[in-house]
């Protein structure tokens, strides 16, 4: 199982904060590819310009291997001060 939660805007548009997903992806491509398919407007979200994915609490880049028991979260761009 994996454990998917998505922060700010994302959340927002999704209408949830986090959930279980069984069974676990096999990437984070194939997780982003699941998510934009059950809902298009989250998808679209996730594809946009600085959004970020941490896996097991570390930010990651690119596609990687997920793992049963991994928590993705899904970040939306940062913005400074």
């Amino acid at each position: 199982m994996t454990k998917v939660l998505l922060l700010g805007r994302l959340r927002d548009v999704a209408g949830w904060r986090e959930r279980s997903i069984d069974p676990a992806p096999a990437t984070l491509s194939a997780l982003r590819d699941l998510l934009t398919r059950e809902d298009a407007a989250l998808g679209e979200a996730l594809a946009g310009r600085g959004v970020q994915a941490a896996v097991n609490k570390a930010v990651t880049r690119g596609d990687i291997a997920l793992n049963p028991g991994d928590e993705i979260a899904f970040l939306p761009p940062m913005s400074g001060g």
